[in-house]
């Protein structure tokens, strides 16, 4: 019926039919003229499709009046209204056939190209049952059995129904006189409003029983449901969508489960960039536990995060093994690295690892820091990733001294612990050697206490100075 096959059949046959006139006759006992030959061979192959069902419920009938009352009576009885829901289920499939047809000889090519599919079916036209939509410019309002289409001028917006959310509850004031619903999609929502209550609720029972079978993927039997009425669509789904709209999600894909036009529950969403989050999500954000791999873009590698997320963003505890042999083992706050964490390059070239307090995505506070390609740690305080305040170095040859730090670099005097056991006080360079005032006490319990210079090697005594044993 849709796609006009009986009369496809009455063309393509007719000039076979003009040969067998009386043949033609016998077959199609209401053709009167060959110009209305298409119009009686779609009516006689189209009127089985009706008859077949009244012809048993005409046999059954007549079987339950001849039937005395008893148990075979009310058997024959129970049939009978099966096969009437079947009768106006059959009626109604082949008119939703007969308007869906119609509707694709009125339209033009630009919108049949796209819309006309052959299974598709037009369940509802707002021109046949009035319907405003808030959505700028919208003209018309088409309800199909897998779409919900909007058309506004020359174009057209179309939602499937799978992702279609229903509620009479609009969350905001209509306008007087005005009977409104809200409409949920994945990319935003609108209302739909009528002056008519009774309209609001066909249109409101329509929406859901067809969002209802789209998901079930199959038709309501019998048509209004045992009760009289169809039951609401669930409002969690699990579907695969691509995000069309401005905004973050842009191109991304996600599929998982949904909850009023929004990831919501366990999903997997992928941008066109290569960036890839599995796990938790809630009203459309990442919420909850989730690994997220984002690639590098000089490289052919990834960031892998495994951490808790919260309103979108990295959250407490978690792991990031990052693309160049880094690995983060700490706290996060708005995605960056915030708390206590332990930092660790594995690389063959600069192994080293951080043991300590991070602020804003930077090493602050206090803090380990081992070389270890060096064999050097340094036990103190940090600011925006540099040493800064007071520290301990301890060297891979044994020697340890302790120091303030300004921007990694040394200042003031400071006290260092020589392999042998003696401790020098005071100004000493990046290269351990003694400059300026100090004092040197030796193992022995000899003490040097003077003004050290650079000549020499390792500072020496200049002359103001004393020996003391």
């Amino acid at each position: 019926v849709v796609v006009q096959g009986f009369e496809q059949a009455a063309k393509s046959k007719s000039e076979a039919w003009k040969l067998h006139k009386a043949m033609l006759k016998e077959f199609l006992r209401d053709f009167t003229s060959e110009s209305s030959l298409g119009l009686a061979l779609h009516s006689v192959l189209h009127k089985p499709f009706r008859e077949h069902i009244r012809s048993y419920l005409r046999l059954l009938a007549q079987l339950q009046e001849q039937l005395q009352e008893g148990p075979e009576r009310a058997v024959v009885a129970t049939v009978v209204q099966e096969f009437g829901k079947l009768e106006s289920f059959i009626r109604q499939v082949l008119d939703e056939a007969g308007l869906t047809k119609e509707l694709w000889k009125s339209l033009g090519s630009k919108f049949t190209d796209v819309l006309c599919v052959p299974e598709r079916r037009l369940l509802e036209d707002s021109r046949n049952l009035p319907i405003a939509s808030s959505t700028a410019r919208s003209e018309r309002l088409l309800l199909f059995d897998d779409v919900l289409v909007l058309i506004q001028g020359n174009s057209f917006q179309s939602f499937d129904l799978k992702l279609v959310w229903v509620d009479e509850n609009c969350g905001e004031k209509s306008a007087p006189g005005l009977y409104s619903l809200r409409i949920t999609t994945p990319e935003g929502t609108f209302v739909l409003s009528t002056k008519d209550p009774q309209m609001k609720a066909v249109w409101r029972w329509k929406l859901e029983q067809a969002v209802r079978q789209a998901l079930n993927g199959k038709r309501d039997f019998p048509l209004w449901g045992r009760g009289g009425e169809g039951s609401e669509a669930p409002s969690r789904r699990f579907f695969t969508y691509v995000f069309r709209r401005e905004g973050r999600l842009r191109g991304a894909t996600y599929e998982g489960e949904w909850l009023w036009g929004k990831p919501h529950g366990k999903g997997t969403l992928k941008w066109r960039d290569g960036r890839n989050h599995v796990g938790d999500f809630q009203e459309g954000l990442e919420h909850g536990f989730g690994i997220c791999l984002v690639p590098r873009r000089s490289e052919d590698r990834y960031d892998c995060y495994k951490c808790h997320w919260y309103q979108g963003k990295m959250k407490g505890y978690g792991i990031c093994e990052y693309g160049n042999d880094l690995v983060y083992k700490g706290y996060f706050k708005d995605n960056v690295r915030q708390g206590f964490g332990i930092l660790e390059n594995f690389s063959a070239e600069h192994p080293f690892k951080y043991t300590g307090q991070w602020e804003n995505d930077k090493k602050n506070g206090y803090g380990v820091w081992e070389d270890k390609e060096r064999g050097e740690r340094y036990i103190g305080m940090w600011l925006d990733d540099h040493r800064h305040g007071e520290g301990i170095v301890v060297t891979q040859s044994g020697l340890c001294y302790q120091r303030t730090f300004h921007g990694d670099k040394m200042v003031g005097s400071g006290i260092l612990l020589l392999e042998d056991g003696s401790v020098y006080e005071g100004n000493f360079t990046e290269d351990l050697t003694f400059v300026g005032k100090g004092k040197l006490s030796l193992a022995n319990g000899v003490v040097l206490e003077g003004t050290f210079s650079e000549r020499g090697g390792r500072g020496r005594l200049g002359a103001l100075g004393g020996l003391s044993t």
